[in-house]
């Protein structure tokens, strides 16, 4: 703080200095060289000191909003519904009022979500649980009503609409899910590798950036991505589908396409295939068109969250080329640096961050 001083009184000196000969080349009588002077001098260490009463309250302001996250999340852990969601609601006004913390407070809401939970009304009807009445503990149907306050939040902290485009990151992995909503979000990736989505899941017209990583997933209910953008592509390899419809109208796909064996029982599409897409399953039974026959599993193919691990048994998610492609194998070394054990599904890699190198 003292240099700081220190320089304004020099900056304020030359800024006199100057002044007074400036006067003295034009002639002005001395008194008024003196008064001149002195009054830019002194405006210069005042604008000084009023900067750096802005910087104080800045910094201090950051402390407070760094207290007052650190308390949020802390109070994420209170046995009182109440409290919790209290906690939350303070969390997405610091990502409101302070945007280096958006991402941060977006990460928290997911974490919370991914914690392990599950609800008696999932075993009667997961198509459709609020129609089932069953009887549970308070604590159940308490953390429940959080569980749907955390997720109504995450999606008003997302973009949407025409005003200011931005695109956050989700991490949904092997999230329990209700009545699951993003319409109209804009998102960079999506992840909900191995997620549970009970009700009715709604995606429709969501754009996202990145891959949308749904491998391993289950959707109990009815799925509706009616003009969605995924520009990114979407993996849908091992999911599993229930008996309730999956809209896929209008929506439209790019970069790649991976899709699960067994389709869904009830499709309303079809769902558009953008030109360069790489197909990396077979599409028997899907609603496809568009560039159907665009493209092969080539290099731009093989797709990778960047949070995600890895293990062995998924189709068409592995660290080769398909047979019949010009391949060299992933290191092993690089390959095990992205793996979590016991998760049960293998990565899928970003080829704009980890290309494999290829034969010639």
């Amino acid at each position: 703080m003292k240099w700081q001083w220190l320089m304004a009184v020099l900056a304020a000196a030359v800024v006199t200095a100057a002044t007074a000969v400036l006067l003295q080349v034009f002639k002005a009588p001395p008194i008024e060289i003196v008064k001149t002077a002195g009054v830019a001098g002194g405006a210069v260490v005042a604008l000084h000191a009023l900067w750096l009463n802005d910087r104080k309250h800045w910094l201090e302001s950051e402390k407070v909003a760094d207290e007052r996250f650190a308390r949020s999340v802390e109070l994420l852990g209170n046995e009182a519904d109440q409290v919790r969601v209290g906690a939350m609601h303070s969390l997405v006004w610091l990502a409101n009022s302070t945007p280096r913390y958006k991402q941060t407070v977006i990460d928290v809401l997911c974490a919370y979500l991914r914690r392990p939970f599950r609800h008696p009304s999932w075993e009667k009807n997961a198509a459709d649980p609020d129609t089932v009445f069953v009887d549970v503990e308070p604590e159940v149907q308490q953390e429940q009503q959080v569980r749907r306050t955390a997720q109504r939040l995450l999606r008003d902290l997302l973009s949407w609409g025409k005003d200011k485009k931005e695109y956050y990151d989700l991490d949904l992995t092997g999230a329990a899910l209700e009545y699951f909503r993003l319409d109209g979000r804009r998102i960079h990736r999506f992840t909900a590798r191995r997620a549970q989505f009970y009700g009715i899941t709604t995606l429709h017209e969501i754009e996202v950036k990145k891959p949308t990583l749904f491998s391993g997933a289950t959707f109990h209910g009815r799925l509706d991505l009616a003009r969605a953008k995924l520009h990114g592509g979407i993996a849908f390899t091992e999911v599993t589908f229930g008996p309730k419809e999956v809209d896929l109208r209008d929506a439209e796909v790019g970069t790649f396409l991976a899709l699960a064996e067994a389709p869904p029982a009830q499709q309303r599409g079809p769902l558009t295939v953008l030109p360069g897409t790489a197909f990396r399953t077979p599409r028997e039974g899907w609603l496809l068109t568009g560039s159907t026959e665009a493209a092969g599993p080539r290099l731009e193919d093989h797709v990778q969250q960047n949070t995600g691990g890895s293990a062995n048994g998924v189709a068409a998610d592995h660290d080769r080329f398909r047979d019949g492609d010009v391949y060299v194998a992933a290191e092993r070394e690089k390959t095990d640096a992205f793996r979590l054990v016991g998760e049960g599904l293998r990565d899928e890699r970003n080829p704009e961050t980890e290309p494999d190198e290829v034969q010639k």
